[in-house]
């Protein structure tokens, strides 16, 4: 699994705090909604140069970890 808590990063002043990818404006939900619209890395990637597969990856790896801590009813 990507260590992602180097990756992706938290700043309250940039996107309301959203989890972003390192120092970029790009969020983890962006990633995931590309990713979820039937979008390849090599298309986000091309899309985003920014970005990178391991950045992708670390998004994946970011949601995985929040869902397995979600608390349900």
């Amino acid at each position: 699994m990507t260590a992602y808590q180097e990756l992706i990063r938290i700043n309250p002043a940039k996107r309301f705090g959203r989890p972003c990818v390192r120092d970029t404006r790009i969020t983890v939900y962006d990633v995931l909604g590309w990713l979820s619209a039937g979008m390849s890395y090599e298309e986000i990637i091309n899309d985003f140069p920014e970005l990178t597969k391991q950045d992708i990856l670390a998004c994946l790896a970011f949601a995985s970890q929040r869902e397995r801590t979600v608390q349900y009813v």
